[in-house]
């Protein structure tokens, strides 16, 4: 009888084992597919609700004060990110209200007690580097200089990397109006992107800071940013 019941037991623990090792990648997979579906409806949708009733020609302007908008509710899509440093076949990823989990799964997520893009202070947001979209999962090949282009209704908000760092979880000082500073006036349009480090863990964060480069109104055009 204990002879059965040990092999019982070895046997429960292959399966459960089996089951785990194919769980996860099933897992990685599935909410990527799910996660990538959601994001493209809703890129279209803003797309499509920022449509201008004429074409317009990109012409050279002179740098614009940014508008600053409205800070939309919970859970609502507001903006895309273009990220040209990832390549050709990143999409655009929307931008949501929030940082829970159910926010992440339809792109990226602001966190709702930053300013919103284009303001004095830091704009912040978060995403995955491995589930639900990956939106972030190149997040560790930005460099210097490189262009974060944040779309909304208004226009294209660019922002220039300048540098990163990887920290705790609990260092959450690092999306403060001034990074690492809080309680200190900010001066700056800055914004950050936090994402979980390493590559499928969540032990640390990888982060990513930028400074407020030049808008591009909506009836100009896109910008060069978006390429370069």
């Amino acid at each position: 009888m204990i002879r059965r019941l040990t092999h019982l037991t070895g046997e429960l623990m292959i399966t459960a084992g089996l089951f785990l090792l194919l769980f996860v990648p099933w897992q990685l997979w599935w909410t990527t597919v799910v996660a990538e579906r959601e994001s493209r409806v809703v890129a279209a949708a803003l797309t499509e609700s920022w449509a201008q009733p004429e074409e317009t020609v990109q012409t050279e302007q002179a740098p614009v004060e940014p508008p600053v908008d409205q800070p939309p509710g919970a859970g609502e899509p507001f903006g895309l990110l273009h990220i040209p440093r990832f390549g050709s076949g990143y999409e655009a990823r929307p931008i949501v209200q929030g940082t829970s989990v159910q926010n992440l799964k339809a792109g990226v997520g602001h966190y709702p007690d930053t300013v919103m893009p284009g303001a004095v202070g830091n704009f912040s947001v978060a995403g995955h580097r491995t589930t639900y979209g990956a939106p972030l999962n190149l997040i560790a090949d930005l460099q210097p200089q490189d262009a974060l282009v944040v779309e909304t209704e208004s226009g294209w908000y660019t922002y220039r990397v300048t540098r990163h760092e990887i920290v705790a979880p609990t260092q959450v000082d690092v999306v403060a109006p001034v990074p690492g500073s809080p309680g200190t006036e900010p001066r700056q349009r800055l914004m950050t992107m936090t994402s979980c480090h390493p590559m499928y863990s969540a032990r640390q964060r990888y982060i990513i800071h930028a400074e407020f480069d030049i808008f591009t109104p909506r009836a100009a055009g896109p910008p060069d940013s978006l390429t370069t």
